[in-house]
């Protein structure tokens, strides 16, 4: 076992799993992703570490147990196709891949959107498709989605996504005041009230 298997594999266990997360396909996944090459070259290091990293045009590579507590939440099969909003680094993108069945990614810095795809294209994730676009519109031509998530905050889930989202589906976002303290809250497409499940801190939607 490499050092950095090493390390995502300490991360799991003492980051994740000892917080309660416990879908093994979610485990699996953050175990499997290469959670450093999403990471900036300075940053390597520190990739597995239970905080954010910056990456660069005001966003981070969101905490481990934060990306395993939200994919854990979307309550994925396999089947899903998935839109995430502000996808950064493209780490939860690789994530995801791993869940559903096809991810469409957004990030507004064309930088960091283009990074990401060529990361995520060497790696080989061929399922996940990342466009440089304001994730506040979404993704019309790939709708609707069965799952929908913001990787940022906002004060209210922007009224593009809902038309996109499938019967039934589920939206997920943090949501509350940029720089403070959010919460990260579920809405499934139906009669069923939003859930508020974790305070988070996220960089705001832009």
């Amino acid at each position: 076992m490499t050092d950095l298997r090493k390390a995502r594999e300490a991360m799991v266990l003492t980051q994740i799993e000892a917080r309660g997360v416990r879908d093994p396909r979610v485990l699996a996944a953050l175990r499997d992703v290469p959670r450093h090459r999403f990471a900036p070259v300075g940053c390597q290091r520190e990739a597995h570490e239970d905080h954010p990293l910056p990456i660069g045009g005001g966003q981070t590579l969101s905490q481990p147990y934060i990306v395993a507590f939200m994919a854990e939440a979307l309550d994925l099969s396999g089947t899903e196709r998935v839109l995430e909003v502000g996808s950064g680094s493209g780490y939860f993108a690789a994530v995801l891949a791993r869940l559903a069945r096809k991810v469409v990614a957004l990030e507004l810095e064309p930088e960091l959107a283009a990074r990401s795809a060529e990361v995520l294209a060497d790696l080989g994730i061929s399922t996940v498709e990342v466009h440089a676009a304001d994730g506040a519109q979404g993704w019309p031509e790939e709708a609707p989605y069965d799952a929908i998530v913001l990787s940022c905050a906002a004060e209210a889930v922007p009224e593009a996504l809902w038309p996109q989202l499938a019967p039934g589906g589920t939206l997920l976002a943090p949501l509350g005041a940029p720089w403070e303290t959010q919460w990260l809250t579920r809405f499934r497409l139906g009669p069923s009230r939003p859930a508020r499940l974790l305070p988070v801190v996220f960089v705001p939607l832009r």
